[in-house]
């Protein structure tokens, strides 16, 4: 019996990068004989088995073989007899195809590490088609280390994204991919990676359709719509925005993607047109509903934060209203960011300033100011206390002169 270090902290540690999980392939063994060294089995499909003392994951080497539809759909051989270069064969990119042994010498057996160098995401074996969740997990790879996918990888997902097993993906493995490749030091990359092998279309239409759509005139006119969602997310990985955040920059302007032909390249109520499209990709994908709420707001109001500085009193107090800003504090602040986000997602304007979101933080300072209670204490309840409150509040902001 032999046991390896494997897979992701082989490759990190190659990379200087921090590493906290590791896990380890035992060769030469079977199940009886590690539940008889106090392992305890966890696997259902194939064995995999905590350390008595560390709880780390120990699995026996194993093969895969195709045998149906989707990511799910393997058979598995764990028997004594499979080396560890077979094991190592079934992964999925050569940088996830290291190990190490018991006295820390590599083994490398498909040039994981020369592509570690050269910045390259390669699959090992044809076999890489056969499993879908794959072409998520290249994208997310790209994501995090901005590496660029081999041609002859990219073929193969070409091949997996029109042969209909991205369909067989459950909702909630390709949720987790975009969750995961969204807070990723590259989240933008995901997008095209997914795009250049068709799975964006595949998978999420809605964002696809802004490929090729104008921005409006007063925009780079170079730049369509879909490059300025991708100029955005970096943006947002830049100015290290949470998850959330991201998820709305990515979903902002769907709207734009249903733009009647005739009022190109205006965008004339794409806020509007992008609410239910927004709503349509979170319940398809079941995202959670932070996300969805968040995304929603912000495809709905961002165009009237860009105009913050130019809206009336009366109309600020709307649109704090309508985000449920006094509720949702904290809610409104990514909303801000978001919207900040958008308008230096643009070529040339990374680094301007965003005096808007100042405008409404200071307003929603002084609307929140107002008390309640001594409209209370004139016996106002109910419609005629909502209405005085709002009068109270407008009034507020008139004097603050913000």
């Amino acid at each position: 019996m032999k046991i390896y270090q494997v897979g992701g902290a082989v490759r990190d540690g190659l990379l200087g990068r921090p590493v906290s999980d590791r896990d380890w392939v035992v060769v030469g063994a079977d199940a009886q004989q590690l539940l008889d060294l106090g392992y305890r089995q966890v696997g259902a499909d194939f064995p995999v088995f905590l350390h008595p003392e560390t709880h780390e994951e120990y699995a026996l080497a194993r093969t895969e073989r195709k045998s149906g539809q989707g990511y799910k759909g393997f058979v598995t051989d764990s028997a004594p007899h499979v080396t560890l270069e077979e094991d190592l064969a079934r992964r999925d990119f050569t940088i996830n195809a290291m190990a190490l042994d018991d006295e820390g010498r590599l083994i490398d057996p498909y040039g994981g590490q020369t592509d570690l160098a050269a910045g390259l995401l390669r699959h090992i074996t044809p076999a890489f088609r056969e499993d879908p969740l794959r072409v998520l997990r290249a994208a997310r790879f790209a994501a995090r280390f901005g590496y660029r996918i081999a041609d002859e990888t990219l073929a193969l997902m070409r091949e997996i994204a029109a042969s209909g097993e991205l369909e067989t993906l459950a909702a909630e493995r390709v949720c987790q991919e975009l969750r995961r490749a969204l807070v990723e030091p590259h989240p933008a990359r995901f997008i095209e990676v997914l795009r250049d092998c068709g799975a964006l279309a595949v998978l999420m239409p809605e964002v696809d359709r802004l490929f090729g759509v104008p921005q409006p005139a007063k925009h780079h006119p170079e730049i369509d719509t879909g490059v300025h969602v991708l100029m955005a997310l970096a943006q947002g990985a830049r100015r290290n925005a949470p998850e959330t955040v991201r998820f709305a920059v990515l979903t902002h302007d769907l709207g734009k993607g249903e733009t009647p032909a005739d009022i190109l390249p205006s965008h004339h109520g794409h806020e509007a047109r992008g609410v239910p499209l927004v709503e349509a990709l979170c319940a398809r994908l079941k995202m959670p509903k932070e996300h969805r709420e968040l995304a929603v707001l912000v495809a709905r109001l961002h165009t009237k934060v860009h105009l913050a500085l130019e809206l009336r009193p009366d109309t600020v107090l709307r649109l704090l209203n309508e985000a449920d800003a006094l509720r949702r504090r904290a809610r409104f602040e990514e909303f801000l960011e978001a919207c900040h986000i958008d308008a230096c997602g643009r070529l040339g304007l990374e680094d301007r300033a965003y005096p808007q979101t100042g405008r409404l933080r200071a307003a929603l300072d002084v609307v929140a100011a107002v008390a309640v209670q001594p409209l209370l204490d004139q016996g106002l309840r109910g419609p005629a206390l909502a209405e005085a409150l709002q009068d109270a509040r407008l009034a507020a902001l008139r004097d603050s002169g913000i």
